[in-house]
């Protein structure tokens, strides 16, 4: 085993990780239309930026609404803390900088949604992917 500090080694591992599910997300995504109907189980399995935009937008009384927001809440903000743990270990710009204090996570979702709509061709992306295309339009980082 490598004497490697442990965080080093564990931004290696999920970088690999993440890589391979981009890949696997990429070769299999599939736009998933907004529409006023419930998250299906399909759009759980997250494959592409509509699957997640799909969750985010569920409405609690939906029969999937309740674990559609909160696996949407947890994705993004998995997504947020990974992004702000990585470009801090490896000392790089971070891709998107939210004001001092950010907004509620509640009012960045729905903008993620709003934006979403207005996006349709980033439907098809990585949900990842999509997600910071957003945060990065939103909240540029200042030179």
């Amino acid at each position: 085993m490598q004497n490697r500090p442990i965080l080093s080694a564990f931004m290696i591992s999920a970088f690999t990780i993440l890589a391979v599910v981009a890949a696997a997300a990429v070769a299999t995504a599939q736009t998933s239309p907004l529409s006023d109907s419930p998250p299906s189980e399909r759009n759980f399995q997250v494959k592409s930026t509509g699957d997640l935009l799909k969750l985010c937008e569920a409405k609690p009384v939906d029969s999937t609404g309740i674990a559609a927001l909160h696996f949407c809440q947890g994705f993004a903000v998995g997504a947020y803390q990974y992004h702000q743990i990585a470009s801090a270990a490896e000392g790089k710009r971070p891709l998107f900088c939210p004001p001092n204090p950010p907004p509620s996570r509640n009012d960045a979702i729905a903008a993620f949604v709003t934006w979403g709509q207005q996006n349709p061709s980033a439907l098809s992306l990585p949900p990842v992917e999509g997600l910071f295309r957003y945060l990065a339009q939103h909240f540029p980082c200042r030179a």
